[in-house]
């Protein structure tokens, strides 16, 4: 006799993926709280303390023990035996409520920040890794390297100044460069300047940036600016705002003689019959995939129009010096051209 109950099935299914999903979903699943709890020792928990310190110190915040705490997710018993040795260690004095870096603890979270930053210049020049994952995975190596090896993979890298944020890479000296710019959210309207930096921070902020195809070396015009929304203009399309948004956007201004180029669009937004001209490659582009586009002929100059239309929308096929070449939405938005 078959007894199968599709109601009950169903609801082993469903408790199932949910008890799934509490142990495993990322960061935050039991396994993982589990995991990290057990391999974190006391050396990360003082490399997390002394950076979290450093970015709130930069930003004229103090801290205190309970913030710490708070922000950092360790036990709090391993947080308080190690913030007591940093201070035996002279790398952090209490005063009062707050906790501050010395001298020594500021050049350690130094060599922290420049070998995270270093860290996601790699990730970003020399592997396939998504925008979103470079900071997570750079978090998680910062540790692992010694200021020999940082050193090391920073002359790899052309000793760069800048992380893909445009964030400045701290020397082995402990020197660091200024970002000079300012916030979308402060410019009047009808500024022109280029997007020099991206804050990662808050994620949830960064992804939504992200998601809009906004990229660091974009020239942008502000056209509207409202107390709910502002909006600019970059590459032929139209970008649309919250202020909380566009204050983690930061512009150098250009000269009011430097030419807007209407007519310059991203690749993304060419139309079925319409041809263009490759005009160069975002800088989002990076290392081996934009030596990739540069190999399949998307050079300066290049003729380009649409082959093929896919039915989903993405990807779609771009014809370009007889050849018919596949790409997604994201890729193809970080190509420039000038429609004929």
């Amino acid at each position: 006799m078959n007894t199968y109950n599709p109601l009950t099935a169903l609801s082993v299914f469903l408790a199932l993926s949910i008890l799934a999903y509490l142990l495993f979903r990322p960061n935050k699943g039991w396994f993982w709280l589990i995991k990290n709890s057990s391999v974190s020792n006391d050396k990360i928990v003082v490399e997390d303390v002394l950076k979290l310190l450093y970015h709130n110190e930069n930003a004229d915040k103090h801290l205190n023990v309970n913030d710490i705490i708070r922000t950092l997710k360790y036990n709090d018993k391993l947080i308080l035996e190690c913030i007591n040795r940093m201070s035996d260690h002279a790398l952090i004095s209490i005063q009062g409520d707050s906790v501050k870096l010395t001298k020594s603890g500021s050049d350690y979270a130094l060599r922290i920040v420049r070998a995270h930053r270093l860290w996601e210049k790699f990730l970003a020049e020399k592997t396939g890794f998504k925008e979103s994952e470079w900071h997570e995975r750079a978090e998680r190596m910062e540790h692992e390297l010694s200021k020999v090896e940082a050193d090391i993979l920073s002359s790899q890298l052309g000793n760069p100044q800048f992380d893909p944020h445009g964030d400045p890479i701290p020397t082995n000296t402990g020197k660091i460069a200024k970002v000079k710019g300012i916030p979308v959210s402060e410019l009047p309207i009808g500024t022109i300047g280029r997007i020099v930096h991206i804050k990662d921070k808050p994620e949830i902020i960064y992804k939504q940036i992200l998601a809009e195809n906004i990229h660091i070396g974009s020239v942008i015009r502000i056209m509207e600016k409202t107390p709910a929304r502002i909006e600019f203009h970059s590459e032929g399309e139209a970008f649309v705002l919250a202020p909380i948004m566009a204050g983690n956007i930061t512009v150098s201004v250009l000269e009011k003689d430097v030419v807007f180029e209407e007519n310059l669009a991203r690749l993304s937004i060419l139309k079925e019959n319409e041809t263009a001209k490759i005009i160069g490659i975002s800088k989002e582009i990076r290392g081996d995939s934009r030596r990739r586009l540069l190999d399949l002929g998307f050079v300066k100059g290049a003729e380009v129009k649409i082959d093929l239309l896919n039915p989903l929308g993405d990807p779609k096929a771009f014809l370009i010096k007889g050849t018919s070449i596949a790409l997604r939405q994201n890729q193809a938005s970080k190509i420039l051209i000038q429609k004929d």
